[in-house]
C-alpha cells in the first residue's frame, strides 16, 4: 500500500505520517516545498519507508505524477489549494481525503463521479469526527429533535497565558480567519442567521462544564443547518448550533476589537496588511507553546431526542491532549489521526462510492472509533432517559 500526504511537513502532516508508518503503510509519499523534510520527521518515524518528493516551485503540476503511484492521497495543503489536489485526484483516479470543506470543490462532484473516484472531505476534527458522532448518534433515536456540537484547541491549564488564556496549535491566522465567518443555527425549529460581526454578542454565548477542567466558553462558530440536513431522522429538530470552545473571557477580549475593525480583510491605507493579518503576525509568535506544555483538545456534542417514544439524551465527549514524548500537539493528531485512518480505508478499498463524500454519510462508524480507540482517542458516551 502506497498513500501520500501533501503538505506532509506540517502540524498535521507530520502527524498523518507518522501514523501511517505505524499503521504498517509500505510505503509513505511526503509532497511538501520544505526542503529539510528528513530532519523535520527524524525523530517521529522510520525514514526507510518515507519517500521524500519535494515540487520545484509550486506543488500543483506535481500532483498528477505523484497520485499515480498511490493508492490513496491525503490532502493537508492549504485550502486555496485543495481544488488542485482533488482535480489530480479525479484525473488519476486516486481516492483522496481532505480535511478542508467541501463546499468550495462542489462543482467538481459530477466529474468525481464519472472518474468513479472517492473523495472524501471535511474529514479531520472539527468537522471530522463530530461528524462520525452524528452518523452514530442517528442510529440511537427514532427522531432526533436537537443538536449541540462543541469543539475546541485550548491550553491546559497551567500552560495558560494572560489576558487570552490561548496559545498557537494551528495556523494562527485561520484562527482570526474563523473569526469572520458567519454562522447558521436552529432556535425554536427555525434558522438563526449569526453574522460574524455578531458572534461574540452575549446573546450567543454560554459556558458548558467540563469534568476536569472547569467552565468554558461557547461562542457560535459553523453552519449547524448544513448537517443536519444529512440526517433523516433530524427532519423535526428543534435547536442546534455548532460552537467554539476557549477558556472564559475570550469573547469578552475580541468583541472590541472586532468592533473596532480590528479583524477586518481590508488593507489600511499606506500599508500592504489588513488589520486582522497585522494581528496574526504580531500576536501568533507570543502565543506559543513551549516544550512542556500540552494543548488540550476538547469535543463534546449533545443529541437529544426519541426512541420507543421516550426521550432521551446522548453526550458524546472527547479530550485529545498534546504527545510530549513526539512534540505533536493533541489538535495534530485529531486532525491528522482520523485523515491516516480513513485513507487507510479508502486504499483497502473499504469505502468505494464515488463522487464528493462526507463523514456523516460515508465513513463507517464502528471501524473508525475502533482505530480512533487504538490510537489512545477513546470517546465517552453518556445516556440519559427522562
Amino acid at each position: 500500500m502506497r498513500i501520500a500526504v501533501l503538505g506532509g511537513l506540517g502540524l498535521q502532516g507530520r502527524a498523518a505520517i507518522a501514523d501511517l508508518v505505524a499503521s504498517g503503510v509500505e510505503e509513505v509519499i511526503c509532497v511538501d516545498t520544505t526542503p529539510d523534510g528528513a530532519a523535520r520527521l527524524a525523530d517521529l518515524t522510520d525514514l526507510s519507508r518515507v519517500r521524500f518528493v519535494m515540487p520545484n516551485g509550486a506543488i500543483g503540476p506535481a500532483l498528477a505524477d505523484v497520485l499515480a503511484d498511490a493508492d490513496a492521497v491525503i490532502d493537508l495543503l492549504p485550502q486555496p489549494l485543495m481544488r488542485e489536489a482533488v482535480q489530480a485526484a479525479i484525473a488519476t483516479r486516486t481516492p483522496l481525503v481532505t480535511t478542508n470543506y467541501g463546499k468550495a470543490i462542489a462543482d467538481l462532484a459530477p466529474e468525481a463521479e464519472r472518474a468513479g473516484v472517492s473523495i472524501m472531505t471535511e474529514c479531520g476534527l472539527d468537522p471530522g469526527i463530530d461528524l462520525v458522532l452524528y452518523a452514530r448518534a442517528a442510529k440511537q433515536f427514532d427522531a432526533i429533535t436537537s443538536i449541540d456540537s462543541y469543539c475546541g484547541g485550548i491550553p491546559e491549564p497551567k500552560a495558560m497565558a494572560k489576558p487570552l488564556c490561548y496559545k498557537v496549535s494551528w495556523n494562527f491566522d485561520m484562527v482570526l480567519v474563523s473569526q469572520n465567518r458567519d454562522s447558521v443555527m436552529i432556535e425554536d425549529g427555525k434558522r438563526v442567521e449569526v453574522p460574524a460581526a455578531r458572534q461574540h454578542d452575549s446573546p450567543f454565548i454560554h459556558e458548558i462544564e467540563v469534568a476536569g477542567l472547569g467552565r468554558l466558553e461557547a461562542f457560535p462558530n459553523g453552519d449547524a443547518l448544513h448537517y443536519v440536513e444529512m440526517l433523516p431522522s433530524a427532519n423535526g429538530l428543534r435547536r442546534s448550533g455548532r460552537y467554539t470552545l476557549r477558556w472564559p473571557g475570550w469573547s469578552a477580549f475580541w468583541a472590541p476589537l472586532k468592533e473596532l475593525g480590528f479583524l477586518s480583510e481590508d488593507k489600511v491605507p499606506g500599508t500592504s496588511s489588513s488589520p486582522r493579518e497585522f494581528l496574526g503576525r504580531l500576536l501568533g509568535p507570543q502565543l506559543q507553546y513551549g516544550p512542556g506544555e500540552k494543548d488540550l483538545c476538547v469535543m463534546r456534542n449533545v443529541f437529544s431526542g426519541l426512541e420507543g417514544g421516550r426521550a432521551k439524551t446522548v453526550t458524546s465527549d472527547l479530550i485529545i491532549e498534546r504527545d510530549l514524548t513526539s512534540g505533536l500537539f493533541g489538535m495534530s493528531l485529531g486532525v491528522g489521526y482520523p485523515a491516516s485512518i480513513v485513507a487507510q480505508m479508502l486504499a483497502r478499498r473499504e469505502i468505494t462510492t464515488p463522487g464528493l463524500l462526507n463523514p456523516l454519510l460515508d465513513v463507517p462508524d464502528e471501524p473508525f472509533f475502533d482505530e480512533l480507540a487504538k490510537r489512545g482517542i477513546k470517546v465517552a458516551e453518556t445516556v440519559a432517559w427522562d
